[in-house]
């Protein structure tokens, strides 16, 4: 009887009620430039705050969208794209952001779309000894190298590991279609003399990204993940968006312009200065992806 007493007065949190039943393309950015150059292509706003998370339905392009700013880094991105999933009809769900370079082949301004994602801090620090670095016994690591003491290991799900989790096939094809007649701004407007990149930005199809919660800034690192991961694009969300899509079932791209080389820039850090640039073309490039989608 105390035992029923006891559960009587615990609270039950029910399954979050739907705040909208219309099925729509999820467009997910992390923080306020993305948000900033994404939010005006929108029509017919409706705005909704979910637990502080700024969320907003309308239409692009005649197609039903509901756009959400998730917060930067991994736990916030994995943990409010739940969020959209459960109180929004998602259909498909397209991150549009900044990220820093890690391809050479690549430029300031320049759009990557990754067929798949990889978790870079998802690793095993490995013990110093006399002898260099020892894994623990029952370590799994990934087969990547390692840079130093991290040892990649991948993602387990269940009783299944993950090196990556892909990109939506379909998507990417229809990115890889729309790509040829997107002309992208090579010139930020925020400033008086504007400052131009000394080239035509380009988007690009393919390839791998890595996210992780660290802001990379580092050369050394830079060359790694694009030696191991064949990395051509960092950031501190896609991936951890990609994992929550992939367990949910729901198809997943992303499309990160660079704002900076993640430490291979030849001065300091050029994000500041590039930032609103990548973010429009970001948002350039999934404003002509979400027209060509199917009805």
């Amino acid at each position: 009887m105390l035992l029923l007493a006891l559960l009587a007065v615990v609270p039950v949190h029910a399954r979050a009620e739907p705040l909208d039943r219309t099925a729509r393309t999820a467009i997910i950015t992390a923080f306020a430039p993305e948000w900033a150059s994404l939010l005006p292509l929108v029509e017919d706003q409706r705005r909704t705050d979910v637990n502080g998370v700024a969320i907003v339905t309308g239409r692009i392009a005649g197609r039903p969208v509901v756009l959400m700013e998730s917060g930067v880094s991994m736990v916030n991105a994995a943990m409010n794209t739940q969020l959209l999933i459960d109180r929004f009809r998602v259909k498909r769900i397209v991150f549009s952001g900044i990220a820093g370079g890690a391809d050479p082949a690549l430029n300031i301004g320049d759009v990557s779309v990754p067929e798949r994602w990889a978790q870079n801090f998802e690793v095993v620090m490995a013990r110093e000894t006399p002898g260099g670095h020892a894994l623990p016994p029952h370590a799994y690591t990934s087969g990547l190298p390692p840079f130093g003491m991290m040892y990649p290991r991948g993602i387990r799900i269940g009783t299944v590991r993950y090196r990556d989790f892909a990109a939506d096939p379909a998507l990417l094809a229809t990115a890889r279609a729309i790509a040829p007649g997107i002309a992208l701004v090579r010139c930020t407007t925020a400033d008086d003399p504007a400052v131009c990149l000394a080239h035509g930005p380009k988007i690009v199809v393919g390839g791998t990204g890595v996210s992780s919660p660290a802001f990379v800034d580092n050369a050394a690192y830079r060359e790694y993940l694009h030696a191991a991961y064949g990395a051509r694009v960092i950031d501190m969300e896609s991936a951890a968006v990609a994992q929550t899509a992939f367990a949910n079932a729901i198809p997943f791209i992303a499309f990160r312009s660079l704002s900076d080389l993640a430490g291979g820039d030849a001065g300091e850090n050029a994000m500041r200065v590039f930032m609103a640039l990548a973010a429009d073309n970001s948002a350039a490039v999934v404003k002509a992806f979400v027209a060509a989608l199917p009805d």
